[in-house]
């Protein structure tokens, strides 16, 4: 898939990004110029560069958040496996001794 040169505006100013997914390039641009905005609204400063510094720890901290939910539930999940996989090797190594005696 080639690259496409997509151009968009973040914050009042343009820029020509390059990617294979257009759509996808628009998304994160769009995001990142609602969160410059939002930073801009909460903040007296007018200063871009410092309005996108607030902007990418906002963005730095809503992943930090997904990423340790994301952690705990992989961390549940690889308990919850190795939980059933002993429980289910318990039950063939009875079923096991059972045929062995019965046979």
């Amino acid at each position: 898939m080639a690259d496409n040169n997509v151009r968009v505006e973040i914050y009042d100013q343009s820029y020509n990004l390059r990617g294979s997914d257009e759509e996808h390039i628009r998304k994160l641009s769009d995001y990142v110029d609602r969160k410059m905005r939002s930073v801009a609204e909460h903040t007296s400063t007018v200063d871009s560069l410092r309005v996108a510094v607030l902007a990418a720890l906002n963005i730095a901290d809503e992943l930090m958040i997904i990423k340790s939910k994301y952690e705990n539930v992989a961390s549940e999940y690889t308990n919850r496996a190795s939980s059933l996989r002993n429980a289910l090797d318990s039950a063939l190594e009875e079923a096991l001794l059972e045929s062995r005696r019965a046979g």
